[in-house]
């Protein structure tokens, strides 16, 4: 799809660093991407493929967002606005867009309003009509009159698809600052903080204090405060980073007053690099700052701008205080003594493991884009569910009780994937049996199953290694190695799994790309094991004592194709095909129809239809097994050989 992504930084780079990062993220997905700024002239790094218009700059100084400047300082004329709005027509004509997101606005940037509407009411006369959202931050400034509130709901409702709030709500939710109103609660969707860089941050030794704030001039009491306190801390090496809007003369200034152990410079791009450096981080507590703490665990000291009565960092630094996240000095109180206290108290304090925070903003902000433009009509042809409706009703008449499990491969570690695998499955009332890697299986993957009442682990092979010879279809247990050998190697994997999961591992083979030799299939009571699952229809001849089979029937992704979405008509007539079999009695009509994922390699539309079937079944009131009762003993098979 096309994606027209619409900012304008006034102060700072935020909003910038963040709907750059969006754009990253839609374009690697594929989607063809245009980012316009109309903040400061300042290209973010990283957009290569993605095409960037710069509009005439405007910006304010200080907290007076009423007042737009020029990049000379001068108040800005009409004809810059009247510029401007021509060069945004411009790129909605050039990009025809399927999907346009304005950042902040309509909850903020009521100095642009004329521009933006523009921009909207423009692309509502398009066909089709593309999807428009709103990309806000996860604590807003809220308007002191009640009638702007109602003015903001207004333009929400009547041109707006969803709202993507970048943030969690165990930190702040968005009716902290914004009085929600339940007319546009339904737009709402919580997408995680977005992450400039989501590389993975490796474990440095840390040694030293880090002091950063921010690309403006804002920060200047906090570094001179900073220098101040590194004079009565002088057993850790200080490194004090200056924002780019410090005039070279301060920043000199600065440079000067510094004693041997601090180091004064510029600020640089490996930031998060010399965070995972660090003892304890001195900052502000804006929106990209926190997230650069939160994913590298560092102790931290917040001092939260609050200049013109501005309540943004100064809540979400409380909130991290609560959650012992950060101490904080408030700007009021801002002192080299107040400051060094809180160094010395957050120093003399073990640091606390962090809580689970959604920081995957970015790729969720893209899946719920995808999601909501794929449910358009004018962007993709509803599925037809009928033919399962139809199956249904035949089986109701029929007196055949038809349920579902779910079962999903691979897993080995706690991942964004399987996070949202897991999201799912709670908003689908729908427990779910991870098929565990045990060779591979990470500790992060225990502690977070110890957290799910519904979701349980099974056994997936030893290592999911291939030992079929070239050119037979894949296998690690089938007919190509001695039965002793893989039945040791089973038991390992039954106890290697069953020391990292504990309580949430069920007793349950599942034998990657679905085969087993019959011969280790027998052996696998003596091993430890109660059940088996494969894919297919279980067979009514099936006799193994002690060992129950429950499998797999539905399976979403075109493996021998595209590797991304089967033809959800073919989907959706397998399953219509499975509820008719258990009906005439073609399959034992006591095993449950099982649903198989990969959550590691789905893409936006494997996800997309899956959210979908979830729904259907629970429109269709179809139960959704947990994996222990779908491996319960009343689901043993009724007839043996």
């Amino acid at each position: 799809m096309r994606v027209l992504i619409v900012v304008t930084h006034l102060l700072g780079a935020g909003h910038l660093t963040r709907a750059a990062a969006l754009a990253r993220a839609f374009a690697q997905e594929g989607h063809e991407t245009t980012l316009v700024s109309g903040g400061g002239p300042s290209r973010p790094t990283g957009l290569d493929g993605i095409a960037f218009v710069q509009l005439p700059p405007v910006r304010t100084i200080g907290t007076d967002f009423r007042t737009l400047l020029d990049e000379d300082g001068a108040p800005v004329h009409n004809f810059r606005l009247a510029e401007r709005r021509i060069l945004l027509l411009q790129a909605l004509k050039a990009t025809r867009p399927d999907i346009i997101v304005t950042e902040l606005f309509p909850f903020g940037r009521r100095v642009l309003v004329d521009e933006f509407m523009t921009l909207i009411n423009e692309a509502r006369r398009l066909s089709p009509r593309p999807l428009i959202l709103c990309s806000i931050r996860d604590i807003l400034a809220s308007p002191s009159k009640p009638e702007r509130i109602e003015e903001t709901q207004v333009r929400v409702l009547e041109n707006y698809d969803a709202v993507l709030v970048h943030g969690d709500p165990q930190i702040v939710p968005l009716e902290a600052t914004w009085p929600v109103d339940e007319r546009i609660r339904p737009l709402i969707h919580y997408t995680g903080y977005v992450d400039e860089n989501p590389e993975h941050i490796p474990q440095e030794t840390r040694n030293g204090i880090l002091v950063s704030g921010g690309s403006s001039a804002a920060s200047l009491p906090l570094y001179r405060a900073a220098i101040a306190a590194a004079k009565e801390i002088t057993d850790k090496p200080w490194r004090i980073l200056i924002g780019r809007g410090v005039t070279e003369s301060d920043f000199a200034a600065l440079l000067d007053s510094a004693p041997a152990h601090v180091t004064v410079e510029r600020a640089r791009p490996d930031f998060r690099t010399l965070l995972a450096q660090a003892d304890l981080s001195i900052s502000q507590a804006g929106y990209n700052t926190v997230v650069d703490l939160l994913r590298s665990g560092v102790r931290s000291v917040l001092v939260p701008f609050e200049a013109g009565h501005e309540t943004e960092q100064r809540l979400r630094a409380e909130r991290l205080k609560v959650l012992g996240l950060a101490e904080t000095v408030p700007e009021a109180d801002l002192s080299p003594q107040h400051l060094t206290e809180a160094v010395r108290l957050s120093l003399s304090r073990a640091p606390l493991p962090p809580p689970r925070i959604n920081l995957d903003g970015a790729r969720q902000s893209v899946a719920i884009a995808e999601s909501l433009a794929l449910a358009r009509p004018a962007l993709h042809r509803p599925n037809d569910w009928s033919a399962v409706e139809q199956a249904l009703a035949r089986a109701r008449d029929r007196g055949c009780p038809i349920r579902v499990w779910w079962r999903d491969d691979d897993a080995v570690a706690d991942t964004p994937q399987l996070d949202r695998l897991l999201s799912l499955s709670r908003r689908s009332k729908a427990g779910i049996a991870l098929a565990v890697i045990p060779h591979s299986l990470e500790a992060s993957l225990g502690k977070r199953l110890r957290n799910e009442k519904a979701a349980f682990a099974l056994v997936h092979g030893w290592s999911h290694a291939n030992h079929a010879p070239e050119g037979q279809k894949k296998a690690e247990f089938g007919a190509h190695r001695p039965i002793a050998t893989m039945a040791a190697e089973a038991e390992q994997a039954l106890q290697r799994a069953r020391e990292k999961l504990g309580d949430t591992l069920l007793p349950v083979f599942v034998p990657p790309w679905n085969r087993a030799s019959p011969e280790l299939i027998q052996h696998l009571p003596s091993s430890g094991f109660r059940a088996l699952s494969t894919f297919n229809d279980r067979k009514a001849t099936f006799a193994v004592e002690g060992l129950l089979q429950v499998n797999t029937h539905i399976d979403p992704i075109d493996w021998h194709g595209t590797r991304s979405l089967a033809d959800p008509a073919f989907i959706i007539a397998s399953l219509a095909a499975a509820i008719d079999r258990r009906i005439i009695g073609a399959a034992d009509r006591e095993e449950p129809i099982g649903l198989l994922t990969h959550h590691l390699v789905h893409d936006n539309l494997i996800w997309s239809f899956c959210e979908e079937l979830m729904m259907q079944l629970g429109h269709w009131e179809v139960p959704l097994m947990r994996p222990d009762q779908a491996f319960s003993d009343r689901n043993r098979i009724t007839t043996l050989a």
